[in-house]
Parts: structure tokens; C-alpha cells; sequence
């Protein structure tokens, strides 16, 4: 059977293959622990699920909603912007989608032509180069260094900027990495991009997830110049650990809002009813139970970190946000004969049973993931077992 070209390139994401044979495995028997999926090991708060169940109960979640979300929920996405971000939008300028993803594949969809380009530091999430080219756009990578905490400047930029540039990416807190644009950084690009006419695509899905004092700065909340020329990508999944009901938003520009809505109308149709009404009572209830996730984040945080970065030939920058510890393993590799990272984190998995995933889908291929999103025996036995494998190898 015929297969289409866009399909054929397409890249499946890493993360969910990794899982995806970690679970494998574990249905075989095997004592597998499983560092690879970004979702928290947390159960939704018991609010958001009576809210569900409620409106599934009264018959509200029984019919097709607006495109765009109900209005109750963007109504409840509205005040989450004036509470967190200090900004006044109107309903007309959110949508609410199946996922944060599905907000992203929207947008790319809504502003990119054939032959479009997108700036996107590396490293990068998974998903974000391959909606770019299902839009028929070209990614366009700059590399942002350990060195520099893995963050891009104006200069490098500029220097990828080309008459076909439509948009600049950037995540902060970072996927994989967890580091956060100060706000004069931001300044600095966000300058740049209303400069030439660029939309600024901010995907601040981890910006309640911070540790250790450091502080998160919005993007649209840097200037007003800055704030017309940036649409901010946002959901429930990492901050209300609500990975499964899939419920996103987009907010910014009412043309591009409008646009991802007449797309989504004719994909999607609308996001699950019961879900909506779960992420109403999220962005609204109580928030008590963000904050004791959050802090058991951060106390994971703390105890990982040195741990990992005392196997041998590692090199890691101490995340600030989002929940994954992104080392360089190139030291390790030398001392263990390795030349490829993929090759090396498909060895832990089979030899020590430890699945994280390979820093090539990030654009890393130097690095692997870890998420902390676990328990912390298991986040500490991972260790012990990642570090007795480096030392067995380095025996041969």
C-alpha cells in the first residue's frame, strides 16, 4: 500500500518509543525502571476528578463543545493569565485543544507555508522540528551549548535568520535540559524577533514547575511589543498531573487563534468534553496540591542531581525547572567504549534494565534524559544500576 512522503520522513518521537519498550519489557517480566516519559507519577488531584465525573454524571460531557473549548474553560484561561502572567486577554484570543501538543501542530499548521522556516534551539523537544515539517516548514536548529547553560543568543540567531523566517521557538523551562531564559535574556531576543517581524512561539508548559529559587519569566510579559508578537502554548498535563486527559491552550494574536480554531474544527472537532470539565476545576480549585507536587519535584531534584553527576564521565548543569536531568555522557561513553549515545542507552536498558532516552531525538547526541518524574526508590535504584553498568564496562 502507498504511504505518503510526510509520513515516510516523519521521525516517531523517542520519548514514546523508549517507553513504549520499557513497558515491553516489563509486561515480559523484567524488573525494568523506566526514567523516560515526562509525566508525573503524581494521580490527578481528587478534585479535577469528581469534576469530571460530575459532568459526566449531570450530561454535560455527553455533546459536541465549541471548536475552541467552552466558554467556561476559556473564560478559566483568561483569569490563569491575569493570576500567573499579569495580562489581560480576551476569550477570543484563546483556544483550548487536545493537548498542548495538538495547540503546537495547530499553530505550525495555522503559519507555515511550503518552504516557512523556524528557529529552534537545540536542544529541543522531540516533537516541535517533525509539526514543523508536517506543515511543510523547514526547522532551522541553533545550537545552544552546555557551556552557556544551553541557551541561545540574539547573535546566533540572527545568524539563522533568513527572508523565509516566520518564528522563533523557545521553552523555558526547557525540555529536555530545565533551564530558564532570565528576563533580560528574554528581552533581548524578544527585541530581536518584533525587530524583524517574527512571531515568538513560547511553550511555557513547565513555568509552575521551578526550583531552588529561581524565578520564570513569561515571554509576552517582558513588553507590550513583545506580548502582540508572541503566542503563548500552555495546558493542565505537567502542573496539574493530568497527562491522560489531554487538554492544552493557546493564547495570543485573535487571527492566529481564530485560524488554529477553523483547524481544529475540521480535525479534532473539539477537546473531550469530561476533560474540559476536569481542567476547569484544575485552573480554578484549589491549588494547594500544585505546590506539594512541586516540592517534591525539587526535593528529588536535590537528591538526584549529585548522584548522577558523580558517575564517572559524566557532565551535568543542574536543572532550575520542568523534572529532567539532561547529561552529557561523551566521558562516559570514551570510558566505556561507546561512539553512540542511542547505542549506549539500548545497553543500559537490556543490560541494566534502566530505560531513559537518547539525547539524538533532542538533537543531543552526546546526551540522554532522565526524568525525576518517580518515585525516589526507584529514581535511586536507577542510579545505583546506571552506575554499576558504566563500572562493568569500564572493567573490559
Amino acid at each position: 500500500m502507498k504511504l505518503s512522503k510526510r509520513a515516510m520522513q516523519l521521525e516517531p518521537s523517542v520519548t514514546l518509543a523508549a517507553a513504549a519498550k520499557a513497558k515491553q519489557l516489563k509486561s515480559e517480566g523484567y524488573d525494568v525502571l523506566s526514567l523516560t516519559v515526562g509525566e508525573p507519577d503524581f494521580p490527578t488531584p481528587e478534585n479535577i476528578r469528581e469534576a469530571a465525573v460530575t459532568a459526566i454524571r449531570s450530561g454535560e460531557a455527553s455533546f459536541y463543545t465549541q471548536a475552541a473549548g467552552i466558554p467556561e474553560l476559556r473564560r478559566a484561561v483568561v483569569d490563569y493569565m491575569k493570576t500567573y502572567y499579569g495580562l489581560d486577554y480576551g476569550i477570543e484570543e484563546t483556544i483550548v485543544t487536545d493537548g498542548a501538543k495538538f495547540a503546537l501542530y495547530a499553530l505550525f499548521q495555522a503559519i507555515l507555508d511550503k518552504g516557512d522556516e523556524v528557529i529552534i534551539p537545540v536542544p529541543y523537544w522531540v516533537s516541535y522540528a517533525e509539526q514543523v515539517k508536517l506543515a511543510e516548514g523547514v526547522p532551522v536548529f541553533v545550537e545552544g551549548l552546555q557551556e552557556a547553560d544551553f541557551k541561545v543568543t540574539v547573535p546566533q540567531l540572527e545568524a539563522a535568520r533568513t527572508e523565509k523566517t516566520v518564528a522563533v521557538l523557545l521553552n523555558s523551562p526547557s525540555n529536555p535540559t530545565g533551564m530558564i531564559y532570565t528576563k533580560n535574556e528574554l528581552r533581548a531576543i524578544g527585541e530581536w524577533a518584533v525587530e524583524h517581524g517574527l512571531l515568538i512561539i513560547a511553550d511555557d508548559i513547565y513555568g509552575r514547575l521551578v526550583y531552588n529559587g529561581n524565578t520564570f519569566t513569561p515571554m509576552a510579559t517582558v513588553s507590550r511589543a513583545i506580548r502582540k508578537n508572541t503566542i503563548v502554548i500552555n495546558g493542565v498535563s505537567k502542573t496539574y498531573a493530568m497527562t491522560g486527559w489531554r487538554i492544552g491552550f493557546a493564547i495570543g494574536n485573535k487571527e492566529i487563534i481564530a485560524a488554529m480554531a477553523k483547524i481544529t474544527s475540521q480535525s479534532t472537532s473539539n477537546p473531550t468534553a469530561a476533560s474540559q470539565y476536569a481542567a476547569l476545576e484544575a485552573l480554578t480549585g484549589e491549588q494547594d496540591s500544585v505546590e506539594l507536587m512541586r516540592q517534591a519535584f525539587e526535593e528529588r531534584l536535590n537528591k538526584l542531581y549529585p548522584l548522577v553527576a558523580a558517575i564517572p564521565g559524566v557532565k551535568l548543569t543542574k536543572p532550575q525547572g520542568a523534572f529532567y536531568l539532561f547529561p552529557n555522557m561523551a566521558g562516559t561513553m570514551e570510558l566505556c567504549g561507546y561512539d553512540n549515545v542511542t547505542t549506549f542507552v539500548n545497553d543500559l536498558l537490556e543490560d541494566a534494565l534502566v530505560a531513559t532516552v537518547t539525547g539524538a531525538g533532542f538533537g543531543a547526541p552526546e546526551n540522554l534524559r532522565i526524568s525525576y518524574a518517580a518515585d525516589w526508590d526507584t529514581l535511586e535504584d536507577a542510579v545505583r544500576r546506571i552506575t554499576a553498568f558504566v563500572e562493568k564496562k569500564r572493567l573490559k
